[in-house]
């Protein structure tokens, strides 16, 4: 039967890398199972447990030799995934089958487990956004004279610069890097907690000696590569972690849609594109079309995005007591899906960022457009400054913003205000200067400067600390 008549996920077929599928994926996931049952039982053996060295090697020997379809057959008969492979695992190692999870509740790997990938999972997006950071910091510092029509309420305002344009969107993803950093230096395992996190099994284990309980907890983490733990729990780690985290992913994604946005209006106004490759189809009726496909994915995958820590903030609230299962449906799904969506994003952003297409002459004719209504208060000013009357120069350069006004909304003319002025005998002081007084650069305040001291200062910083992290490309295999 083929395989095409079955749903798959579109983030694993079109849209997240191999790299955050294989690790979400279920071989790495059990490998971590079976890494953690080795620290548990090596740890248990060093402190006095009846556990040998011989069952300890033989669980090593096995920890990447996964049966899954025993496993799948275990879990039909019992209804439950941990024992199921506890049982695997068994038949795998048999003469460590008896000391297998010793002490252990399901958490125990199911939890640790988790942390770990979703550790590892926040090492790739970190590795991601960096790089979209350098490929915007490289266009910003590029384009950083070139003036552009800056925007409020999306009517024309004061002039801007392309470059500084692009340290808003560098702003906003310096955010992000700074919440994902603090997020991911205060992730810690739930530890070796038990049941119902009071390490009660642990205790009768070793005979009511907490001290050893105590080392034991320190002695699996450090065996895990980690060194921080909760300090207490009750079956699982705290559900405020995962709500934590994908708050940290929704923020990124916010950005992403937020410069996917921009992009898609850029484009409309022709002023910049995304990359179009040479066979790529726009339209399936309108051949001339160059659609902004890759913006409105990140867009249509980060409104996805944005819904998911309202997921995992209902399930944070309704855990009862110490554990509910009705999180472990949900988080399989959500946890997973927002940081393979997430990767997309950051995919697609990578790959647009390093290849925006700049037309400088449309933007130069759309400030030349707009300009003259700017650069009233300069031609009065500069009147003023020759000893006219400020009223009467404000009155009539009104009247002729209005004559222009109406030129270009209701007959469809060039905006000739400028022709207008140099006409009018009441602006003859300036008459020899309007094109100094219009020089564009003039009018962008500090773009190019703020943009050079922003980068330098603030942008820089990150970039020099993870520098063997830069040189990703972004990937859009369709």
């Amino acid at each position: 039967m083929s395989d095409k008549l079955y749903y798959e996920n579109p983030l694993n077929t079109r849209y997240a890398s191999r790299e955050m599928q294989e690790n979400f994926g279920d071989e790495k996931r059990f490998r971590l199972w079976r890494r953690l049952w080795v620290a548990l039982a090596e740890s248990e053996m060093e402190l006095g447990l009846a556990i040998t060295q011989a069952q300890v090697d033989e669980l090593k020997a096995h920890v990447d030799d996964i049966d899954y379809r025993k496993a799948e057959q275990y879990e039909r008969e019992v209804r439950h995934d941990v024992m199921a492979h506890v049982k695997a695992y068994g038949d795998a190692a048999p003469s460590a089958k008896p000391i297998i999870h010793l002490g252990a509740t399901s958490c125990f790997v199911d939890c640790n487990s988790e942390i770990m990938i979703i550790r590892d999972g926040l090492d790739i997006l970190l590795t991601k956004l960096v790089n979209v950071m350098e490929k915007l910091k490289n266009f910003a510092l590029k384009y950083k004279d070139v003036p552009t029509l800056g925007y409020t309420h999306l009517q024309p305002a004061q002039l801007t610069t392309v470059g500084k344009r692009a340290t808003l969107w560098l702003q906003d993803l310096l955010m992000d890097y700074e919440n994902l950093v603090n997020l991911y230096s205060h992730i810690k395992l739930r530890g070796v907690k038990g049941t119902t996190g009071t390490q009660a099994s642990f205790l009768d284990l070793f005979d009511g000696d907490e001290e050893k309980v105590k080392e034991l907890e320190k002695k699996v983490v450090s065996k895990l590569g980690y060194d921080r733990i909760y300090g207490v729990t009750g079956q699982t780690y705290p559900r405020k972690f995962d709500y934590n985290v994908l708050c940290v992913l929704s923020q990124i994604a916010q950005s992403a849609y937020k410069f996917s946005n921009e992009i898609r209006i850029l484009q409309n106004m022709k002023e910049i594109e995304e990359p179009f490759e040479k066979s790529q189809i726009g339209s399936s009726a309108m051949a001339y079309k160059r659609n902004p496909m890759r913006s409105e994915r990140m867009g249509s995958l980060a409104r996805y995005m944005l819904t998911l820590p309202l997921n995992s903030a209902v399930t944070a609230s309704t855990q009862w007591f110490e554990r509910s299962l009705d999180d472990s449906a949900n988080r399989r799904i959500v946890n997973a899906q927002a940081f393979l969506t997430v990767d997309a994003i950051l995919n697609i952003y990578m790959n647009v960022a390093e290849n925006l297409v700049v037309y400088d002459k449309v933007i130069a004719r759309r400030v030349a457009a707009e300009l003259p209504f700017m650069a009233t208060e300069n031609i009065i000013m500069e009147c003023v400054k020759a000893g006219q009357d400020r009223q009467e120069l404000h009155e009539r350069i009104r009247v002729l913003s209005m004559e222009a006004g109406k030129h270009v909304k209701q007959e469809g003319r060039e905006n000739d205000l400028i022709d207008l002025i140099r006409a009018d005998d009441t602006f003859k002081v300036v008459h020899g200067r309007l094109d100094e007084i219009l020089d564009m650069k003039k009018f962008v305040g500090r773009a190019p400067r703020q943009t050079e001291e922003f980068i330098g200062r603030e942008i820089m910083p990150v970039l020099d600390r993870h520098k063997t992290l830069l040189g990703a490309k972004g990937d859009v295999s369709v």
